[in-house]
């Protein structure tokens, strides 16, 4: 318990002011813990508040950076968020009030939604997440899949039609080339209110890598649970203590 103590000391130590910077957060995994099934995550008590105390804080440079749909961003952190970023990237909200873009992207083929939705049938526990412009296969409910899974995916041959399947936990997902939260982050930081911060990205997968250097690269902090922060439950406390600080104004 001392070490962990140690360790949240150490990460609150921000290489600049809070007051100078813009939260930019994963959700699954970061935010709330991984759940069984996407719409089975709960979003815990004090989140919302902190959430809301930082937005404030920050003159509303707090932006959601993540895989799910836009929609289920507002499902779970109504209001909370001036920007989201959902589908790694695909769709970008740049604030409340104005319509979500969208990327131009390929289309995945009904073949491969079809032969995953037989595959999970003969699973139970699979999971098939599609999305707008990709899916993902879900097997945290049934190891057991992930050789299956892994042997239908590379039939397809996605990478001539544009796509690529990235690792995620307990997860495979298939996604247009060109998209990932790296540029997803890039492309917040460009308008007010996030424009002349320094971005603070934390995401906890394979997936969050490229938003995390480009944080990094855009002379903020890019953070990774567990390398960082030992999961979830220890970043919110980061969150938590982030809101309470008193020194906004150094």
């Amino acid at each position: 318990m001392t070490r962990l103590v140690q360790r949240l000391s150490h990460m609150t130590e921000l290489p600049f002011s809070p007051s100078r910077m813009a939260l930019l957060l994963d959700f699954d995994g970061t935010l709330v813990d991984i759940a069984p099934t996407p719409d089975s995550v709960v979003v815990p008590a004090g989140l919302v508040d902190d959430l809301l105390c930082l937005k404030k804080r920050l003159g509303g440079a707090l932006a959601i950076i993540t895989g799910r749909p836009i929609a289920q961003i507002d499902h779970f952190l109504p209001g909370i968020p001036h920007a989201v970023a959902g589908e790694h990237g695909v769709a970008l909200r740049r604030a409340p009030d104005v319509a979500a873009v969208h990327a131009s992207l390929p289309e995945i083929h009904a073949a491969w939604l079809e032969e995953a939705d037989e595959t999970a049938a003969r699973y139970p526990g699979v999971h098939v997440e599609r999305k707008r412009a990709g899916l993902v296969l879900h097997y945290r409910g049934a190891p057991g899949a992930e050789q299956a899974l892994r042997e239908m995916t590379s039939r397809w041959g996605v990478e001539r039609y544009g796509f690529g399947v990235q690792e995620a936990k307990m997860a495979l997902e298939l996604r247009p080339d060109g998209v990932d939260k790296g540029q997803a982050v890039r492309r917040v930081m460009e308008e007010m209110p996030f424009r002349g911060r320094l971005p603070v990205f934390v995401g906890d997968d394979v997936t969050d890598m490229d938003g995390v250097l480009a944080a990094r690269e855009l002379g903020g902090a890019g953070w990774l649970i567990p390398d960082d922060f030992p999961d979830a439950a220890s970043f919110r406390e980061w969150l938590h203590k982030l809101a309470e600080d008193k020194r906004w104004n150094v």
